[in-house]
């Protein structure tokens, strides 16, 4: 029987951590599992408490630093045994034989290096983010909620196979890492997370190592799993996240197509901060209600922090 290895790195989430716990659990009779969580450093022991009094069979690590996810996660897996990982967000919930349907489909062929589910959010809404092209020069400066929301199908943002009635797992490009499954040989051999990236881009920068590898990122349609704090995620409440975003595909650019590329993004970058600065200021006297008026205060706040990043200056 093959064995999986689940493995949360959990920071200050002790309220998900328990939905998430609690679903794997009831989710996984009859499948032998083992469940990791890392907690990078949370500000209180309530994690702790919890795994103690109520799912004593989960290991426990606890960090003295927030390692972020990526260490975290290598972590996990050095105390790991399954020869199949799960890396598992602790804001996630279990409502189906999900991991059980995709292990089988990992296990199908020897090239299917790993594979990801669909996620959706607390009120059932979509997830689009759960599947992913890499990130280009292009398909950066044009991401925008209105232009993926126009022409969700373009291959600019690789969603297309969200929006297609199919029971067969898919190859896509990028899997996301609040849910990600891959065999363990192909996650030793592919040289882990790489931890250089503290927060944002690693299951891109995952993907891609597995890809050029030679395996397989399958995509299953019809697997479905809660992803609770996808919707109001940090990139929604804090423009300085933004900035980590950046900084780590930048890094991912400067890794994958080197330096010159990494500088171009980032020169290109100047002229979209600029762009959208105006067209923010330009629309404020048409801003309506106080909700609009935060939001473009926020728009306004993220992009004025992008264009100083951009040009070199302290933020």
């Amino acid at each position: 029987m093959t064995s999986l290895s689940i493995i949360i790195v959990n920071w200050n989430s002790t309220d998900y951590l328990h939905l998430c716990l609690d679903s794997v659990y009831r989710e996984t009779k009859g499948i032998s599992v083992d469940v990791i969580v890392v907690d990078n450093a949370s500000h209180d022991d309530s994690c702790a408490e919890l795994i103690r009094t109520e799912f004593p069979n989960t290991l426990l690590y606890r960090s003295k630093e927030n390692l972020g996810f990526a260490r975290g996660s290598n972590l996990g897996y050095e105390l790991s045994h399954g020869d199949y990982l799960l890396f598992l967000n602790p804001d996630t919930e279990i409502h189906s034989d999900v991991f059980t349907r995709m292990a089988s489909e990992l296990g199908l062929n020897k090239k299917n290096g790993a594979v990801g589910s669909r996620l959706i959010n607390s009120d059932g809404s979509l997830q689009s983010s759960c599947i992913r092209t890499y990130p280009t020069i292009l398909n950066q400066l044009l991401d925008s909620e209105l232009l993926r929301n126009k022409f969700p199908t373009s291959q600019l943002w690789g969603m297309r196979p969200l929006f297609v009635s199919n029971t067969k797992p898919v190859r896509v490009d990028v899997i996301s890492g609040a849910c990600l499954m891959i065999k363990r040989e192909v996650f030793l051999q592919v040289g882990k997370f790489d931890d250089k990236y503290f927060m944002y881009v690693e299951d891109i920068d995952l993907c891609h190592r597995v890809t050029t590898s030679g395996y397989a990122i399958q995509y299953i349609n019809d697997c479905e799993v809660v992803h609770h704090g996808g919707k109001s995620s940090a990139l929604q409440g804090d423009y300085f996240a933004n900035l980590h975003q950046q900084e780590a595909i930048l890094q991912f650019f400067s890794v994958t197509r080197g330096e010159w590329y990494s500088f171009l993004y980032r020169f290109c970058l100047v002229f979209s901060a600029v762009l959208r600065l105006i067209l923010i200021i330009s629309l404020l006297p048409f801003r309506g209600t106080v909700h609009k008026t935060t939001s473009w205060q926020f728009s306004y706040r993220k992009w004025a922090c992008i264009f100083r990043w951009a040009i070199g200056l302290e933020v």
